[in-house]
Formats: structure tokens, sequence, C-alpha cells
């Protein structure tokens, strides 16, 4: 099963947009995504083990989207007495706005606007988090992207996404059909599951990323995490 990635095809929702209620309806999609089907368990068990009571960090989540990554990590510091300032990065000034709104709640949060790709950030982080984005980019900006992770992070660095497969392609096309139905989401998530990279494919971006002595997983549901102790 080949990697389809065309870059002059965009998910709907990377495209420039104002604030709609498509958009946040999609957002809100993706966030149930992330609850159900594994990527909010993916953060917490590396949580459980990076982030102890009365820690003080510095965390970025790259490409965070609505920012639901940046409040499970907030409320994960509050839980057990650590520190932490998150700060939030996306090029998308829509959703950006959207997830400001969602996180009034959370002044642990900073949201940025800025490309993964240029961003340049005033110091290093303890934590950088890249999570379901790396399927956007053609292979050698992927490249870049775990390259630019690494030099953001003098300590950690968790980049997950999604893994191709058979079986993952056709629970995302049963999902689209009976509960996700709304044409953004079922447009996006079909392209997405066709854009991920398989495990050995992510397993080679590390390695021409320059990543060494790296960890590399499969998780449920078609997830992948690979992570690396920067320093």
């Amino acid at each position: 099963m080949k990697r389809q990635f065309d870059p002059a095809e965009l998910e709907l929702m990377d495209r420039p947009q104002p604030v709609s209620a498509e958009l946040e309806h999609d957002l809100e999609d993706i966030r149930e995504l992330n609850r159900w089907f594994g990527s909010y368990a993916l953060i917490s068990l590396f949580l459980s083990r990076l982030i102890k009571p009365g820690a003080r960090l510095r965390i970025v989540d790259l490409a965070t989207g609505s920012g639901d990554i940046p409040r499970l990590i907030a409320e994960y510091g509050r839980k057990v007495g650590a520190e932490l300032r998150i700060d939030a990065l996306d090029r998308q000034s829509a959703t950006l706005e959207i997830a400001k709104k969602l996180s009034v709640q959370y002044p642990e949060i900073t949201f940025v606007e800025g490309n993964i790709l240029d961003w340049q950030a005033n110091e290093p982080y303890d934590l950088v988090l890249c999570t379901l984005a790396l399927h956007h980019f053609s292979e050698d900006d992927a490249v870049r992207v775990l390259r630019r992770c690494w030099e953001l992070s003098r300590k950690f660095v968790l980049v997950s996404d999604l893994r191709r497969s058979w079986l993952g392609t056709i629970g995302v096309h049963l999902l689209t059909t009976t509960m996700f139905r709304e044409p953004m989401t079922k447009y996006d998530a079909r392209l997405s599951t066709a854009r991920a990279f398989s495990f050995s494919e992510m397993n080679q971006l590390a390695q021409r990323a320059g990543w060494t002595n790296f960890g590399h997983q499969t998780f449920p549901f078609a997830r992948q995490a690979i992570w690396l102790n920067a320093r």
C-alpha cells in the first residue's frame, strides 16, 4: 500500500479560511477522534513518564490545531502539581482563534502563529511535541520537521502520527460513513490515512533527520510514535 501525497492537494482544514461553523465542527470531530481512538492515551502515557510532581518545564506543541493536546498537558500538570509553560504553535490564524477561545481557562498556554519549518524560538524547550502533523508534509519536509523538533528541544522530543495500513484505511472509511460524516471531516480524514507514513517509513525519516537511539512503537488505533532524548 503506497503512500499517496500530492503537495498541491491540501486538506480542507489546511487551506486559508476564516473562522466558520464548518471549521469549528471539523476541529471538534478531530478532538473526538483523538479522545476515543488513541491519541490522548498515547500522549498521556508519555506525560506520566516525563512530568513529575513539582517539575518546572517549558513545553511546545507544534501544529497544535485547536489546542487539545496543550490542554491535556496543562490538566496533567495541574494534577501532579507541576509548573508548566506551554507554547502552542500553528500556522492557521482561524484555527488559532478557535483554540484560544477553547483555552481561556488555561493561562499556562500561549498560542503562537507560525510555520514549523521556519519558526524560531527564543530558547530551547524541555519537551517538544508534534502530534498528527507529520503526514501533512512531503518526505523531505517531514525530515526537516523532525530535525526542527530536535533543534528546539534540550531534553525530549515526542512525535506521534497515524500509521498507514489497510486496516486503518478501512476503519477511517467506516467511521466517516457512519459517525463522522461532515464533508470537511470525511475528506480530510480519508486524505490523512492515504498520506500517513508506514512504520518502516517513519523509522527511515527519523534516521534521515539524524536521530539516533530513538524509540519507535505502534499504538492503537493505527497510531505510532517516535521519541528521542535530545541531549
